[in-house]
């Protein structure tokens, strides 16, 4: 009963209207040749493809999940998944934003990020399979040897093979510096492994010929914690120069988690038992060269909350305008009928309001992103890099944290609007529900990406980053402060951006005489800033609304926009106030509390 329809009209109005990415994207010499007519056609076909391919097996997917078999450490995904990938290999998409010597198509990661949008709508469990090979092949990309990328990066680029990032242990969960895999060097330059990795996504399954783990142990002699970690790429069958498989390694599933969501993505316990694996990069280095992957994955998993709320908007809004359930407070919408549709109630309004506002503002920040990490990876400029990649380093835990905490509180929203419908399962709501819960938890937690920001982000350099968006922040106001009809969104942003300016010095002084205060504080901090992003990306997209129907638009769209926006400002905004209270209440209340947990 579900359905999915890709909103091309609002990635078209983000990436061209508002963030005008053509002119941007043609100053980086790789993609001069990109105009508008290819982006709206990459993501018109992935569209269909999303909706016509992966949607109809996500339900179904999840009711199934993925089968074990102990006798042979298989995995067996379920029924459609591996037709859906076959059709996904043969189409090209994997090779979408591939670099052109691998085979691939060497287009932007703004196209692959607004498709990764749309596959996680559909599908966020089988997305996770292509989603996790991006990933190994951008951190084999920068770290990989010479004869490590030729070896594997067109099989992965191509979705021949997939790949995984084995990090945590049963013992250890985000504090990686406590990992017991170890290492030991042989003859020739490869290595053997043994260890245990938990919560591996993707670690084993039936959808391609071969899985690339990286993985990361210990090698003998290494320092203590973080500072002795190393980086392995560890294929499942092991290739040839040439990359014709040869024998299986000694790395296996050795049990599936039965978890809340995502059923369809195999979540697996892997073993490695005298498994070979060959160093990628420096020796104790490898958590640096994989944050390359974590950091795309926080990125991705963004994404992930991004599509799960715009599919349950859709479905909730479809379901709102269908359903009959008592009148109107005002009288009688539908008199014809025995009760009005249930959008008529202001509560549902709201509901439904608040995930379209968590859609649109986060399509806006995550395509802004994706558009600065081109800037950052391919722009000519020093500069204009470095600027990129601070901004880009300074929001990706809002993306991560913001856009996740969102996405789960719009589900739920969403199925609060179907009643005791949105409780049961072929309406598909509660699994929208359970698939978005996880992605507040995995790849790093939103407390660690709280942590992130307002430590390593912002205090690190002394605001440095910080500073960075805020000048764009305060360029805007002082271009449109004197606009009369930008005076309701100019003005509680500017607003904040000052508030946002005291919390931090605040924070920062407190941090200096006690750092549980920055603890304390990480968790509404990112809130904060996560609405002073989307307090500037919704003034962005109303003063665009504002410019088109001056201009002689009739298109509902912008009047649309500038309800969403208004909605936006009086109802989800105002939670910063809280969260500043929050953050400045300090420690005490947290950490004096030993009678409360003796």
């Amino acid at each position: 009963m579900p359905q999915y329809t890709a909103p091309l009209r609002d990635m078209q109005f983000v990436m061209h209207e508002v963030l005008d990415v053509v002119p941007a994207l043609r100053e980086l010499p790789s993609h001069a040749d990109v105009d508008a007519d290819l982006i709206n056609q990459v993501c018109e076909e992935a569209g269909k493809f999303c909706a016509e391919v992966l949607f109809p097996i996500n339900l179904s997917g999840d009711g199934e999940g993925c089968h074990y078999d102990p006798s042979t450490h298989a995995v067996t995904t379920p029924k459609g998944y591996k037709d859906a990938w076959v059709k996904y290999v043969d189409a090209g998409w994997p090779l979408l934003t591939a670099a052109p010597e691998y085979g691939g198509q060497g287009l932007p990661h703004l196209v692959g990020s607004a498709v990764h949008e749309m596959e996680n709508a559909a599908n966020q469990a089988w997305t996770m399979y292509p989603g996790l090979t991006q990933g190994v092949v951008e951190l084999l990309s920068v770290h990989g040897s010479r004869e490590q990328k030729d070896l594997y990066l067109p099989k992965l680029a191509s979705g021949q093979w997939t790949g995984t990032m084995c990090l945590t242990e049963p013992h250890c969960g985000t504090d990686l510096g406590l990992i017991r895999s170890k290492a030991e060097p042989q003859d020739g330059g490869s290595y053997t492994l043994h260890g245990q990795k938990i919560f591996i996504s993707s670690g084993e399954h039936d959808l391609a010929e071969n899985i690339v783990h990286m993985v990361l142990a210990k090698l003998p002699g290494a320092p203590e914690g973080s500072k002795g970690i190393s980086l392995f790429v560890v294929p499942k069958i092991v290739p040839d120069a040439q990359g014709n498989l040869g024998a299986r390694n000694g790395i296996f599933c050795s049990g599936i988690e039965h978890k809340m969501g995502i059923h369809g993505n195999s979540t697996c316990q892997m073993t490695l038992d005298g498994a070979t694996g060959w160093l990628v990069g420096e020796p104790n280095k490898g958590l640096a060269a994989m944050f390359v992957m974590m950091n795309g994955a926080r990125l991705g998993v963004g994404m992930q909350s991004l599509g799960l709320t715009e599919v349950a908007y859709q479905n909730a809004l479809a379901y709102a305008k269908d359903r009959l359930q008592m009148r109107a407070l005002t009288g009688p919408k539908a008199p014809d009928k025995p009760a009005d549709p249930i959008i008529v109630h202001p509560d549902v309004r709201r509901a439904l309001l608040t995930a379209r506002a968590w859609a649109e503002g986060g399509r806006f920040l995550a395509y802004w992103v994706a558009l600065m990490l081109d800037q950052a990876h391919l722009h000519p400029d020093a500069e204009v890099r470095k600027d990129a990649d601070d901004l880009v380093a300074l929001l990706t835990p809002i993306v991560k944290a913001f856009i996740t905490d969102n996405g789960f509180a719009a589900a739920n929203e969403c199925l609060q609007v179907f009643g005791g419908h949105g409780y049961i399962h072929e309406w598909g709501m509660e699994q929208y529900v359970r698939d978005a819960r996880i992605n507040l938890i995995y790849e790093g937690t939103n407390a660690i990406q709280a942590l992130d920001l307002i430590g390593r982000k912002v205090l690190m350099d002394n605001g440095a980053k910080l500073k960075k968006f805020g000048r764009i922040v305060q360029d805007f106001i002082e271009a449109e402060g004197v606009n009369e009809a930008m005076q309701e969104f100019v003005n509680p942003l500017a607003d904040l951006g000052d508030k946002v300016q005291k919390l931090t010095m605040e924070l920062g002084l407190k941090a200096m005489q006690n750092r549980e205060e920055i603890g304390a504080a990480a968790a509404p901090y990112l809130r904060v800033v996560g609405h002073l992003v989307f307090a500037y990306a919704f003034a962005r997209m109303a003063l665009v609304a504002q410019q088109k129907i001056a201009a002689g638009s009739t298109d509902a769209f912008y009047t649309a926009k500038l309800q969403t926006a208004r909605f936006y400002f009086a109802r989800l905004y105002p939670e910063t106030a809280a969260a500043i209270r929050m953050a400045r209440s300090g420690a005490r209340s947290l950490m004096d509390t030993e009678a409360v947990f003796a």
